[in-house]
């Protein structure tokens, strides 16, 4: 197929996030380049929509397709694609060069955009919370941040990293502060786990898929930004302070995905978080792996405590543990805070949901053979979040023990006792965050 135009033509690949917010950054106003496509993966049904034109801006009055990955050679070869910019986070080193070696096959280059390109700047202080791998504890940590801010008299708006799974024009620019927000928006699962821990502490938040539009009104209300990262992503706003998490529970992940490796580099604070449950080994060699990739960054120590409701009503019964999603999918972990707290109340059985999945979830666990017999919440669209509520309910056990941040009970009916898991975090030893923190302010002058 030859060519209909001279502007260089580009894919983007991505998971409904980064993709979006590169184009956003890079594309929608370059008449030299055209994006023919991106590409979907990671989250389950994000592929056969389009990016709509209200978004894609009037180069694209169409709007522009959105196909999935295993499409991307063919699309590449038909298309006479130039340019592949993979655009999503929390893979394997090794993964990305694998994508990299298809695209390369098929004929383009293949593409890495740099935060300096992608990133926009504020006309306030901004602190970035963000990590080296998915589930290192950046939510309970930006939590945290919020309300030491807060404490210092500042107004904070939190704008979290994009989840945009659903009608995209309708998720341009949406601002939370309540759980009515929540519902008149029909957040996912996934959306509600980060969402409604901030809300319940009353901070505002702020997220969507045009991330120019959504700094410029929470700039309007706020003293401080505070941007809560997703997986291992570099933040889309440049950080006056930015501080990323490293977990010991999961050593050599320092420096074994993409982005987090850079992110990492980039850290003017590194966080070595759970050190309540690692090893005193893997906590030192997470801080000299820390150490050498970033020389300069002071590292502080934090804990990640976990709090199990009515713990003595689990001892010595048959439960079902359910995860959040995102940690325990692709983000390796075989189980999380909720297993770890049925067994310290000492439960009776941790009973495997494997041979219990119904079809959409099953699907879940094929794709990612490494999770226990621990449940991941999943519920990015109504027809997932009904499969989680049949596999839960159709389990032979006494009680349910739900670590997803969200109020599960609250979004699906469930036919037995659940009781709810949370973690917040704590800081361990010297130097602090909060002392660290409370420098930065003063140099801003701040609270």
């Amino acid at each position: 197929m030859a060519k209909t135009t001279d502007r260089r033509r580009i894919v983007i690949m991505g998971a409904a996030g980064r993709d979006f917010h590169n184009f956003n950054m890079a594309y929608r106003d370059d008449a030299d380049c055209e994006v023919v496509a991106f590409t979907g993966a990671q989250i389950p049904d994000i592929a056969g929509r389009r990016y709509p034109p209200s978004l894609a801006g009037p180069l694209y009055p169409d709007g522009i397709e959105i196909v999935e990955e295993s499409e991307l050679s063919t699309l590449c070869r038909e298309r006479r694609v130039d340019q592949v910019v993979f655009a999503y986070s929390d893979l394997p080193h090794v993964e990305v060069m694998h994508k990299a070696s298809v695209v390369l096959a098929a004929g383009a280059d293949f593409v890495l955009m740099g935060p300096e390109r992608t990133m926009l700047t504020a006309n306030v202080p901004v602190v970035a919370c963000c990590a080296v791998r998915t589930g290192c504890g950046k939510s309970q940590t930006t939590q945290w941040l919020a309300g030491l801010l807060k404490q210092h008299g500042l107004n904070v708006a939190v704008i979290r990293h994009p989840m945009p799974y659903g009608d995209l024009e309708r998720q341009a620019v949406q601002r939370f502060a309540s759980r009515a927000d929540l519902d008149a928006a029909e957040c996912s699962i996934e959306e509600r786990e980060e969402y409604e821990p901030h809300l319940e502490l009353g901070n505002i938040v702020y997220a969507g898929v045009d991330y120019a539009r959504i700094l410029a009104q929470a700039e309007q209300e706020a003293d401080v930004i505070l941007w809560d990262g997703g997986n291992n992503d570099f933040s889309f706003i440049r950080p006056d302070l930015h501080i990323v998490l490293v977990d010991p529970l999961r050593p050599g992940n320092e420096s074994s995905h993409h982005p987090g490796e850079a992110v990492l580099r980039m850290a003017d604070i590194v966080l070595i978080n759970k050190v309540n449950s690692a090893s005193d080994e893997n906590i030192q060699n997470a801080a000299e792996a820390a150490r050498r990739l970033n020389p300069s960054a002071p590292i502080v120590r934090g804990a990640s405590v976990v709090q199990l409701q009515n713990p003595e009503s689990i001892r010595g019964k048959r439960v079902l543990v359910v995860e959040d999603g995102p940690t325990i999918t692709h983000g390796g972990m075989p189980y999380g805070a909720g297993y770890v707290a049925a067994i310290q109340a000492q439960a009776g059985e941790i009973v495997d949901p494997r041979a219990l999945a119904v079809e959409q979830i099953a699907q879940v666990y094929s794709t990612y053979p490494h999770i226990g017999k621990v449940l991941p919440a999943m519920g990015y669209h109504p027809e997932q979040l009904q499969a989680l509520r049949e596999t839960i309910n159709q389990a032979d056990v006494d009680v349910v023990v739900a670590a997803t941040p969200c109020d599960l009970a609250a979004l699906i009916k469930i036919n037995k006792p659940v009781r709810r898991v949370s973690y917040r975090f704590a800081e361990v030893g010297e130097p602090s965050l909060a002392r660290l923190l409370e420098t930065f302010l003063r140099e801003k002058r701040l609270g």
